[in-house]
C-alpha cells in the first residue's frame, strides 16, 4: 500500500467503496444478530455508510461535510452492540470484501482498520 496516498485510493476510490457497501448490507440484513438493529429501508443507512467509509479510508470528508463530526460511538449508543454483533459485522464485511475487485492483500488492511471501531462500539454484554 506504500505506493498509494490513502487506503481509499488503494482500494479503488469511490466506485470500490460504493461496491463494498452494496455487497455488505444484504449480508447485514440476512444476519440474525444484526438485522434487528437496522430499518427495513436500508438505503439511507447505506448512503451514510458510503459517506463515512469514504472519509474513514482517507477520501473526501463527505460524511463530515453533510453531518458534522462522525462521533460514531455516540451515534451507536442507542443500539445494543455486543461483542457477538461486532464480530458478525466484521464477518459480513469480510464476506463482502471477498466479492469485490478490491485487491485481496488489502482485505486484511480494511478489516484491521474497521475492527478497532467495531469493537469500540460495544456497549452491551452478550
Amino acid at each position: 500500500m506504500s505506493d498509494y496516498i490513502s487506503l481509499y485510493e488503494a482500494i479503488g476510490g469511490a466506485p470500490a467503496v460504493r461496491d463494498l457497501v452494496e455487497k455488505f448490507y444484504p449480508k447485514v440484513q440476512a444476519d440474525p444478530l444484526l438485522s434487528p438493529l437496522f430499518p427495513d429501508d436500508i438505503h439511507p443507512v447505506m448512503e451514510k455508510q458510503y459517506l463515512f467509509l469514504t472519509q474513514f479510508f482517507g477520501g473526501p470528508s463527505l460524511y463530515s461535510d453533510e453531518f458534522g463530526h462522525p462521533m460514531m460511538r455516540a451515534r451507536h449508543l442507542p443500539f445494543p452492540v455486543t461483542r457477538s454483533r461486532a464480530e458478525a459485522w466484521l464477518s459480513c464485511m469480510a464476506r463482502a470484501l471477498s466479492e469485490t475487485a478490491i485487491p485481496e492483500p488489502l482485505h486484511a488492511v480494511v478489516l484491521e482498520r474497521l475492527s478497532g471501531p467495531a469493537h469500540h462500539f460495544i456497549n452491551t454484554e452478550d
